[in-house]
């Protein structure tokens, strides 16, 4: 809503919330990319990933198919989650991914690893 406000230049007439919480997003892209990269797989289980608290699940290359979700692009989930610590958003997040059901796709396994390294020292 931001984002649209602020290109609407209507920034002024929207209620902003801020958190004190960290975030952190994992993309998970089709395998192959950046090379070549198939298109075309469904990916399932999305609605569980995204009940997770704090997680919120970004499309940029899906599209709709007859009531499925379809991979299209390279980059193509991003997978968002907040918590009290960037651990904790780290977890959700992984969390999240555990539960999308997509062969066709992956992820790298190391987001955040230098982050919560500075937390706890």
């Amino acid at each position: 809503a931001a984002m649209l406000a602020t290109a609407e230049e209507i920034l002024d007439r929207i209620d902003l919330k801020w958190s004190d919480e960290a975030a952190l997003t994992v993309v998970m892209a089709a395998k192959g990319y950046p090379g070549r990269y198939d298109k075309g797989s469904e990916i399932k289980g999305l609605a569980e990933a995204a009940a997770i608290p704090g997680v919120k699940i970004f499309h940029a290359g899906t599209e709709a198919r007859d009531g499925r979700v379809i991979a299209t692009g390279g980059r193509v989930l991003n997978v968002a989650a907040t918590g009290k610590t960037v651990g904790e958003a780290r977890a959700r997040a992984y969390a999240a991914i555990a539960r999308i059901d997509w062969p066709g796709g992956f992820c790298r396994s190391d987001i955040g690893t230098l982050a919560i390294a500075r937390e706890k020292a």
